[in-house]
């Protein structure tokens, strides 16, 4: 008898331990990019194929959760080319497993509550629209976020950075 009772809480403890844990885990993602809710600014700093130098622009950002969905509307503003203006909608799968095409890659806690989640995509990049891989790093803090993209293409085996966004709020 006592056997049996120390085998049903035994095996309720893993079981409540693994719910929670999966459960925990479905929220993460949603959690992180609620996080970066809000008004930020900064600057895009992007590498110019042409030249071959980087090139950098005031850019703001407002981010903002579509209901209690998992979509995210990322609104980018240039202040000084406002024809750039731009929006674009972060869809993260249900399974977490994809940010839109993107590939979760990983997924790291920072210090201070913060959180780097890093994406990954095969598509085509540069002016000769090339095959390439393509990662996308978001480091997401309490007043500092930023979203950098690397790409890898397919004839080379150094990674580029193509752009990087880094902004603040108070």
């Amino acid at each position: 008898m006592k056997k049996s009772i120390a085998i049903t809480l035994i095996c309720t403890a893993i079981f409540t331990t693994y719910f929670t844990h999966a459960q925990k885990k479905t929220q993460t993602l949603k959690a992180d990019f609620e996080k970066a809710c809000g008004i930020w600014k900064g600057t895009l700093t992007y590498l110019d194929y042409s030249s071959g130098k980087p090139y950098s622009m005031s850019a703001d950002l407002e981010v903002k959760r579509k209901d209690a969905s998992n979509e995210f509307l990322f609104i980018y503003t240039y202040p000084k080319e406002k024809s750039a203006n731009t929006e674009q909608t972060i869809i993260i799968s249900e399974d977490e497993k994809y940010i839109g095409k993107e590939q979760i890659e990983s997924r790291k806690d920072l210090p201070e509550g913060g959180v780097q989640i890093v994406t990954q995509k095969s598509g085509k990049d540069g002016n000769d629209n090339k095959d390439a891989l393509i990662k996308q790093i978001y480091t997401i803090g309490k007043t500092s976020f930023s979203i950098r993209k690397e790409v890898l293409f397919s004839d080379d085996n150094k990674w580029i950075k193509r752009h990087e966004y880094v902004f603040t709020r108070s």
